[in-house]
């Protein structure tokens, strides 16, 4: 019974704990007993502290026994990536630079999370600072795909994804900047999405202003996806950007009538870049889901213009700011990819921040009047299938030489530089089995609306409930 746990989603155990039908102790013990079984075969989950989540499950258990208040996420375990500060809890960024790095204090994210009742029992496994889509590093090595273990999980967010995958956690939170949510949920067969720009604020933050990198939920289903982000959303005075909304909201139900809505098909990403064949037939299999739902679809892109360069001169901005300091006294310890973004940004003239700025305002307007005519595009969510977990990144695609270690990840950073909601949503497998997801475009910051339509299509597939082998 209690390996029937983990089995569940998040929504179903969120109920079940509600009802003292199960308590936090039954679920945590579960989780931590599957996680010492499957665990080392993938290697998602890191810094493990049994003891505490225990202890606090227990916790939970008595205040809830004597009447006190609990949140939505009362009872769930969650493992935080290891890119979020945790106090206690060690806090590498994959980096042999921090290594042993104990923070003092919580990221408001955790913080969040905690107050709304999950119960953290480790961290999960991500590249070197977050550096490319492939989790992989020096402390922990690298996380396998579940469905495939000589694959890769992508990334960053690959720890989270595979342990969801194979139902280690309920839930998970991860962030995207390139794609670091979408990316490994297409890759394991999961639910990631990048929520608006100003969804979910971010503490500690060294560029508040900006909104290409941004925390968000992970999840097997769309309703659990949605469930957590309820958690993390909302206004933060540290903030200077968040939206106040009710992040209530997100808790209500999913359930709603497509019938009408208007998506534009990119199956191929209408060209601009090149996408595997097994991935586009994947996709175009589903065209016709989505019009029996009601929807209608229509072979459209959106102008990108300008975004690539955007993209990635304020990304290599961001690089200059969070680990420019570090050169100095670490570079030898910091793998390559990271020193060359980092040194572009700190190359960066006025007039190339500029002109990015100016390239990433006409992109959103283009978008936003993109999405007068279009409610939702379907793209790719990885140009590719997963890929050999010794390989470093993909450097060819369908014939086309890739340039760096970015360019196999642009269906997603493409989008980041949009400033739209996108999330990643199972939609089925190749012939050699391995995941594929559809990547969804909303309008800003209509996040709630791009759930729903993510969740009609997920009622119709049900992808989701096929299990990886080592499961």
């Amino acid at each position: 019974m209690s390996d029937d746990l983990c089995f569940l989603t998040a929504t179903e155990l969120a109920k079940l704990l509600r009802a003292k039908q199960v308590s936090a102790t039954e679920v945590m013990t579960a989780h931590l007993k599957r996680i010492d079984r499957l665990n080392p075969a993938i290697n998602a989950i890191i810094s493990m502290v049994p003891e505490r989540a225990l202890k606090a499950a227990h916790a939970a258990d008595q205040q809830y026994a004597k009447g006190e208040e609990i949140g939505p996420l009362f009872g769930l375990p969650i493992a935080h990536k290891d890119l979020t500060p945790t106090a206690g809890v060690r806090t590498t960024y994959g980096s042999p630079v921090f290594k042993d790095n104990v923070p003092t204090e919580d990221s408001l994210l955790v913080e969040r999370l905690r107050n709304a009742g999950a119960l953290m029992l480790g961290k999960t496994n991500v590249p070197e600072f977050g550096t490319g889509s492939q989790t992989y590093n020096p402390i922990f090595g690298s996380t396998k795909n579940p469905y495939d273990l000589t694959k890769t999980a992508g990334g960053s967010s690959g720890g989270a994804a595979a342990a969801l995958a194979t139902r280690l956690l309920p839930i998970a939170d991860g962030g995207d900047f390139g794609g670091s949510l979408r990316n490994p949920a297409s890759f394991c067969n999961v639910v990631g999405f990048r929520p608006s720009g100003r969804r979910v604020p971010a503490w500690p933050n060294p560029h508040p202003w900006n909104t290409l990198p941004v925390e968000g939920p992970m999840g097997r289903t769309v309703e659990d996806t949605a469930l957590l982000l309820s958690a993390m959303a909302g206004p933060d005075p540290r903030s200077p950007v968040a939206i106040n909304d009710d992040p209530a909201q997100f808790r209500e139900p999913l359930e709603s009538n497509v019938k009408g809505k208007r998506i534009a098909w990119a199956s191929d990403f209408g060209g601009l870049i090149p996408v595997d064949r097994a991935v586009v037939q994947q996709l175009d299999r589903h065209r016709s889901t989505f019009e029996n739902l009601g929807a209608t679809t229509c072979r459209a892109m959106l102008d990108l213009t300008g975004a690539d360069e955007a993209f990635r001169t304020l990304r290599a901005l961001i690089y200059a700011i969070r680990c420019g300091p570090l050169l100095a006294e670490h570079r030898h310890q910091i793998k390559d990819t990271t020193v060359a973004n980092t040194e572009i940004g700190l190359r960066a003239t006025g007039e190339d921040i500029a002109r990015a700025e100016t390239l990433r305002s006409e992109l959103f307007h283009r978008t936003r009047t993109f999405f007068e005519e279009y409610d939702f595009l379907a793209l790719p969510a990885a140009q590719v299938p997963p890929f050999d977990v010794t390989q470093e990144w993909v450097h060819s695609i369908e014939g086309v030489e890739q340039p760096d270690y970015l360019g196999w990840m642009a269906a997603c950073y493409l989008i980041t530089a949009t400033g739209h909601p996108a999330i990643s949503v199972p939609c089925g497998f190749t012939e050699a089995g391995l995941p594929v997801g559809i990547q969804l475009v909303g309008k800003d910051p209509d996040d709630l609306g791009l759930l729903k339509m993510a969740y009609a299509f997920e009622q119709a597939t049900e992808h989701w409930k096929r299990l990886p082998p080592v499961a």
